[in-house]
């Protein structure tokens, strides 16, 4: 909309500057600024108020100390949310307030009516469900027992993917469902796409902003979403990482398998990164060049062009920006709105109309930037306007499949290869296909370490362990067992393993009997779904052996899954339901109260995607 002397309270000049300043402004910098604003009128309004009742000769009663404590709850499924909720604790402590940084499965509800300045930092999982460790408070505040919250003040940073339907629901849940409990924003929700960096940045400043106002200090940092390295500390980050040389890279399926994994043998010489068995790597990767040059044939652009490609200024040639830095692989609903602002295509102007949600989310369903370009060109603008509406590479993580132990400097991945055909094209996964066609030992990728406190081995190494992953969900797995193999752990261990074919799909199959035989792992089930003429998948292992594997929850075993949520992994949660209620002859509520019990206690674990 543009502002006029009519539709607004400003006068011709104001209103002109505005029109020119508004259209350039991102969204942070909009809520950013809205922040601002906010806080400012505020300030105004007390200052207003405190020279009234001085001229008038009111007495005033002396101010409410507003607390320095600070509470800060996170809800992460890989790490992210938590690294983020750290750092702004750490951020806060420097400006002397007193933090209390906690996992939301960590924290006990009923202190919350205690708490008087709350930050919510959480991830958004699977389709709009809140993290594992983030159920319970979840549930706890969408609950009866949820306690009002009047002197409450709040805000939150939400996390998510925006190619995905329900984008930060479960940050939008809290930050709805707080204000409904009477608690007062001290800084309006952020919500942040793959991408985190800038915005987090932004959110923490503005909370700290908004804090040092209500406390009356006058402080104004810059806060970054990454923690300056401590002493020790690897100076490689998500934000800076190590170009780290592939050592080996191995196809580990048999001839004839219809799949493709590959073991990567990665070197972290020299970087001083470390990990746990249950952290992941972060790849950078980069854009097939076929599907680059595609686009640039279908634009009629000059891949040489130089374009800035982000708010420091930073140039690349056309080409470099593609295939690096830009992510062409996926669409997503702000992508398509922001194209349609750059185009005079009618069917595109219709396609993100209200009323068309089911129609834009059917389109952007396997699709991307070469289907769209196609689709709804001729495209009239600049590559440089063009490229401005596309997100910025996310990292891939992928669990790590080595102990550091076992293999001091080296980081191994298992990388199951992603192709199939939709929409009339044949697609490649974007990290998978560079590992599958064109890494070759010798060649560096840009990596990071990401640490998971939500997957690890119990401290207690008798603990026993049952672990589920089938396929790739094998990889963290197969560090535990190098880690208990080198640490002597001596506490019973049990695999779940399950893929199509025995003879080509057997993952590491010579490393598990060999742990097998030497007593590393205790037992190991299999199930080889194209093997027999009944498809068999690990769930139903599990059921064939239901009554020892209650006797080993009921010593205390810790159970983890690892990989697809969607499918596998909801399928091993309802059949760990059913074989508590049948073997402890439970009813289905208490079986599933007797599960949530051992996901609080971090005895149920997953890493699911």
């Amino acid at each position: 909309m543009q502002l006029q002397v009519l539709n607004s309270p400003f006068n011709q000049e104001q209103a002109e500057l505005l029109n020119r300043l508004l259209p350039t402004l991102t969204e942070s910098q909009k809520v950013w600024l809205s922040g601002y604003l906010a806080a400012s009128q505020s300030f105004s309004a007390t200052a207003t108020s405190d020279v009234q009742a001085s001229a008038t000769g009111t007495v005033q009663t002396a101010a409410q100390p507003v607390s320095k404590e600070v509470t800060i709850l996170f809800g992460s499924q890989t790490g992210n949310a938590q690294n983020i909720a750290k750092n702004a604790g750490k951020t806060l402590e420097g400006q002397g307030f007193q933090v209390t940084v906690s996992s939301m499965s960590d924290f006990k509800p009923n202190s919350l009516k205690k708490v008087k300045n709350l930050l919510i930092v959480v991830s958004t999982h699977g389709e709009g469900d809140p993290p594992d460790n983030a159920i319970s408070f979840h549930e706890f505040i969408h609950g009866k027992r949820a306690p009002k919250l009047d002197d409450l003040r709040y805000s939150v940073l939400s996390l998510g993917d925006s190619s995905y339907e329900f984008f930060c629901q479960t940050g939008k849940d809290f930050d709805k469902r707080l204000e409904e409990l009477g608690g007062k924003r001290l800084y309006d929700r952020v919500d942040c796409d793959l991408d985190f960096d800038e915005p987090a940045a932004e959110w923490l400043n503005g909370v700290l902003s908004s804090l040092n106002q209500s406390t009356g200090e006058n402080a104004q940092p810059q806060a970054t979403a990454q923690a300056a390295p401590q002493a020790g500390e690897s100076v490689y980050s998500r934000s800076n990482p190590f170009k780290a040389e592939i050592l080996e890279n191995i196809n580990l399926n048999g001839k004839g398998s219809n799949k493709e994994t590959r073991h990567l043998e990665i070197s972290l010489e020299g970087s001083g990164l470390t990990y746990q068995p249950g952290d992941s790597l972060g790849i950078y990767p980069e854009n097939d060049p076929e599907l680059v040059d595609a686009l640039l044939k279908e634009l009629k652009w000059n891949p040489d062009e130089t374009v800035t490609v982000n708010k420091q200024g930073e140039t690349r040639s056309l080409y470099e920006a593609l295939r690096t830095y830009f992510e062409v692989t996926v669409l997503t609903k702000p992508l398509l709105q922001q194209a349609a602002e750059l185009s005079k295509n009618n069917e595109l102007q219709t396609l993100v109309s209200k009323g068309n949600e089911d129609k834009l989310k059917e389109y952007i369903d396997g699709r991307d930037l070469l289907d769209l370009v196609r689709d709804f060109g001729p495209w009239d603008v600049t590559p440089q306007a063009f490229i401005s509406i596309l997100r910025k590479m996310p990292s891939r993580l992928y669990s790590i499949s080595s102990s550091l132990l076992a293999n001091p400097d080296e980081v191994h991945l298992t990388i199951g290869a992603v192709r199939y055909e939709a929409h009339g094209r044949k697609r490649k996964g974007v990290c998978s296909i560079q590992a599958a066609e064109r890494l070759e030992p010798g060649d560096t990728i840009p990596v990071y370490i990401q640490h998971n406190d939500n997957f690890k081995l119990p401290e207690n190494p008798d603990t026993p362990i049952i672990m589920v992953g089938p396929g790739t969900g094998v990889a963290p797995f197969r560090s535990f067992m190098q880690e208990r193999e080198e640490t002597g752990a001596e506490g019973k261990s049990w695999l779940f393993f399950g893929d199509q074919h025995f003879v080509t799909d057997f993952l590491y199959q010579t490393e598990w009997q060999r742990w097998v035989k030497d007593g590393v792992l205790t037992k190991m089930d299999v199930a080889f779904s194209r093997d027999t003429e009944e498809k068999v998948y690990v769930q139903h292992r599990m059921q064939e052996h239901s009554k020892e594997l209650f006797e080993w929850l009921q010593e205390g075993a810790v159970v983890y899954i690892c990989g697809d949520e969607k499918n596998m992994a909801h399928d091993v949660h309802n059949t760990l339901i059913e074989i508590i209620e049948k073997e402890g002859k439970m009813s289905r509520e208490k079986a599933e109260a007797y599960l949530a019990d051992m996901q609080q206690q971090k005895r149920y674990q997953r890493d699911v995607y």
